[in-house]
């Protein structure tokens, strides 16, 4: 077997441990990342770059608003733990070029992912997403102990159990945006691991994906027995 998948928290200081550990230990020929090209040059831009309105215009409205307050909450939640966003694929970069090794963008264009989220998502899910805010700003500790995070440590990577059921309600409230945000991207990242391990056979790969998709990714390439 020459593919290990590593699911990663993008504000855990424990994922860069455990990344440096796993190319020191592994000695992977390739480093195959949760990133795309654009999205891999603004995360190792110091300056985050603005978007245009021809941008938006592409993407959508839904899913410009997604990324802004996707943004807004893990840089608020980086700052509680001291650890910028994106850290953990910022260091598998970065490693990977200081030992020389091939690195792989193996995610769906972020502009494909953000154009599909604004058409498939629903009036349903719309009206879902703003009474699930307005719940949350008001009854945040309630919230929180409905879905089972009371004891959730931002410090680590969760375990299995708890990516789980931080998915579960993802999955049953907003199906369309689980969709586009997880079996889709899973898809795409499985069809690049399985086109690079084709040609390049024999080759080690160390592939450095979320939490939320190591074990989507993994059943699917089960499939195929190439994964461990």
């Amino acid at each position: 077997m020459n593919l290990r998948i590593i699911g990663t928290s993008h504000i855990a200081r424990q994922s860069i441990e455990e990344i440096k550990k796993a190319i020191e230990d592994d000695t992977p020929d390739i480093v195959a990342v949760e990133l795309d090209r654009e999205r891999a040059a603004a995360l190792m831009q110091k300056q985050q770059r603005r978007i245009s309105f021809r941008e938006i215009a592409q993407i959508g409205l839904r899913g410009y608003l997604f990324v802004r307050i996707g943004q807004y909450l893990q840089q608020k939640l980086g700052k509680m733990v001291g650890v910028a966003p994106g850290s953990e694929m910022k260091a598998a970069i970065e490693l990977a070029r200081k030992k020389n090794l091939e690195l792989a963008l193996i995610d769906q264009p972020i502009t494909t992912t953000l154009r599909h989220f604004s058409k498939n998502l629903t009036w349903t899910e719309k009206g879902r997403f703003v009474l699930d805010m307005v719940k949350g700003v008001f009854l945040p500790k309630k919230q929180i102990k409905e879905l089972g995070l009371d004891n959730f440590d931002l410090h680590k990577v969760p375990a299995d159990e708890m990516i789980q059921k931080m998915m579960a309600p993802l999955k049953r409230r907003y199906p369309s945006v689980y969709k586009t945000l997880v079996e889709d991207r899973n898809k795409y990242m499985v069809k690049q691991l399985i086109k690079l391990m084709r040609e390049k056979p024999g080759k080690k790969i160390l592939a450095v994906v979320g939490a939320g998709h190591k074990e989507g990714m993994e059943k699917l390439l089960l499939k195929v027995e190439i994964v461990r």
